[in-house]
């Protein structure tokens, strides 16, 4: 079932792990790993999570990065369908 407008990724990680940890973006992607310009632009929905990054925050918060992966999914394909309006497209079957 998809969600209604899902938030996207980043905003869950600033209000959900960032803010109560009370660490800052620095911090908090040098105990991920990775660069603060990566995680500055996830944390304002300018990039996406990527495998590794789900890899990542699966390990630091006890998560599957599957759900990280599903939630960019969800934000991604809410955000498509929204923007590409009514497409037309021929329906195919396989014999």
């Amino acid at each position: 079932m998809k969600m209604h407008n899902p938030p996207h990724p980043g905003e869950v990680i600033k209000e959900l792990c960032l803010e109560p940890l009370n660490m800052s973006v620095i911090e908090f992607a040098e105990a991920l790993g990775v660069s603060q310009q990566n995680l500055s632009a996830i944390l304002n929905g300018s990039a996406s999570i990527t495998p590794e990054i789900a890899i990542r925050l699966g390990k630091a918060f006890g998560t599957s990065p599957e759900s990280w992966l599903n939630q960019q999914m969800q934000y991604d394909l809410w955000q498509t369908e929204k923007t590409i309006g009514n497409i037309e497209v021929k329906r195919l079957s396989v014999a």
